[in-house]
């Protein structure tokens, strides 16, 4: 065979092997797209499914609160987290604890920025235990700006026996533990999860929190079920809850300037639990920005010296 021939038998060889990797790859591509298409129509099926078995007429889905902490460049608004602040200990605090959560937070820039004198007089209101003291005895004394939040009940059995057997979560956390339930199709999922990105969207913790507090309800939707001694929430999960209404439409809490109503009281408690959550949020969010401008100089900084060292070599 002349070098010729030998040299197109290895070309349409290679050619060969191509066009079957070329074939392989749109298989894979294709499976992986239907896979995707698939699981995606499963969920978004399923997700009806459940609201259709699961959910009553007339319920309420949570939806997105203009929050001031809200965004890439949102901050807490001050004043909130303190009316917030007021809620939690007068209403939430009789039976939630804080268990990660100091006095002295209340006093640190990006919270609630309460004055450090006032923070140590609302600290020593409440007794601590401590110890053991020189004679090896547990005792009593006034709490400090490093103690936690006092909690409500010396542990979870008593905190359950004062509640019918229910325990109260702890409110640390909830406005990171929770979420919002969306209802999205399938083929919107891609444009929800980069319009969330965009936006900076994480707030579904606090508008899960808000939707609780509002959506009491004194009568169920007709058809609906209720188990004695629970209460009717169209935000909850299954809409039945133990925790009576802590806030009222009718006898809201006021505050020392006389106003007050169930929204506000509802926005200004779930405005101090995000916080609680997130007490570095405002710093985080500065850091980031800083980065994100510095990425940028960087990145406009490389280009112009690529630029400048490719400029030198011929094309």
């Amino acid at each position: 065979m002349s070098r010729s021939s030998t040299k197109v038998a290895v070309t349409k060889v290679a050619l060969a092997k191509v066009a079957v990797a070329k074939v392989a790859l749109a298989n894979l591509a294709l499976g992986a797209l239907l896979l995707t298409a698939a699981g995606g129509l499963g969920l978004a099926l399923s997700g009806s499914a459940v609201k259709a078995a699961g959910e009553p007429a007339g319920a309420h889905e949570s939806t997105h609160m203009p929050w001031s902490w809200g965004g890439i460049l949102g901050k807490f608004d001050k004043p909130q987290l303190r009316r917030g602040y007021q809620i939690y200990k007068e209403v939430c605090s009789a039976c939630h604890s804080m268990k990660r959560i100091r006095f002295r937070n209340l006093a640190e820039p990006g919270g609630p920025e309460f004055p450090e004198d006032r923070v140590k007089a609302l600290a020593a209101s409440f007794q601590v235990k401590d110890g053991p003291n020189d004679d090896g005895e547990m005792y009593d004394r006034p709490a400090r700006l490093s103690d936690t939040f006092v909690s409500p009940f010396a542990n979870d059995k008593a905190a359950r026996a004062a509640n019918g057997g229910a325990l109260p979560p702890d409110l640390s956390l909830i406005a990171r533990a929770r979420d919002v339930h969306e209802e999205v199709p399938f083929y919107m999922v891609p444009w929800h999860f980069v319009k969330n990105v965009l936006t900076g969207y994480q707030e579904g913790g606090a508008d899960y929190v808000h939707a609780v507090l509002t959506q009491y309800r004194d009568t169920p939707p007709a058809g609906f079920k209720m188990t004695e001694g629970l209460y009717y929430n169209g935000a909850f999960p299954g809409h039945q809850i133990a925790m009576p209404p802590p806030l009222s439409a009718e006898d809201p809490f006021k505050y020392q300037d006389g106003t007050g109503s169930l929204e506000q009281n509802a926005e200004d408690v779930t405005a101090f639990l995000a916080w609680a959550a997130n007490p570095e949020l405002e710093a985080r969010k500065a850091m980031g920005l800083r980065v994100m401008i510095y990425l940028l100089i960087m990145t406009v900084l490389l280009y112009l010296a690529k630029r400048s060292v490719w400029s030198r070599v011929k094309h």
